[in-house]
């Protein structure tokens, strides 16, 4: 009888769906290892049976519950990548957006800890995709820094995962290391700080380049 009320209620994926929904806020309780497709059914109101026939184990459940933390992490950076205004200084448009993508991942790590934590556990496959999700947002931009001038071409290689070690680093640091302890009212003058020296190594002077004669006593 459950699972001809599964059948009538849900169609064209919204069990899979629901399960996946089930499956986050499981994680956001309890970890990784929480995420399970028998509590998932019964977080859902559906039999065991209809559950897996969506994911045959926890693992199936686990990545894709993954794949909806990053999408959830993709859509902030992206809504915050073009909230940013055109500034009329191409340049300068560039080096906002790349810091609006650096606070949307320190935003979401901090707001949504679960999520964030569950998108970056070492338990259950991620699959990585330079071409898509929160890293193309990232390289897309610096290639307008390059273009616009503002970032020296011979930094740009790989650059993407430098800016994303720090903002990752950094969102760690605040939520299971010691800058868990620091005060609120001055967390946000630490966020100000890594982000102001992040920008300033990736688009500052070309360290490669010659010197400007005299540039020393000027």
């Amino acid at each position: 009888m459950a699972e001809t009320t599964t059948r009538s209620t849900y169609h064209h994926g919204d069990l899979r769906n629901a399960l996946v929904a089930a499956g986050s806020r499981l994680a956001e309780q309890g970890g990784p290892d929480a995420v399970g497709v028998r509590a998932a059914a019964r977080e859902v109101g559906v039999s065991p049976t209809a559950a897996y026939r969506h994911f045959e184990n926890a693992e199936e459940l686990l990545v894709a519950v993954k794949d909806r933390a990053f999408e959830t992490l993709y859509d902030a950076m992206r809504s915050r990548l073009e909230a940013v205004p055109d500034t009329g200084d191409p340049g300068e448009t560039a080096v906002r957006r790349l810091e609006a993508l650096g606070r949307a991942y320190v935003s979401v790590a901090l707001a949504e800890p679960g999520v964030f934590r569950v998108a970056f556990s070492e338990k259950g496959a991620v699959r990585f995709d330079r071409s898509s999700g929160p890293l193309s947002l990232v390289a897309q931009t610096m290639d307008d820094l390059v273009a616009t001038g503002r970032m020296p071409a011979a930094r740009r290689p790989l650059a993407e995962f430098a800016a994303w070690s720090v903002v990752h680093g950094m969102s760690r640091l605040v939520l299971d290391g010691p800058l868990s302890e620091v005060p609120p009212e001055s967390l946000d003058a630490v966020v100000d700080r890594v982000m102001d020296t992040a920008l300033r190594g990736l688009t500052g002077p070309d360290p490669a380049a010659p010197a400007v004669p005299g540039g020393a006593a000027s």
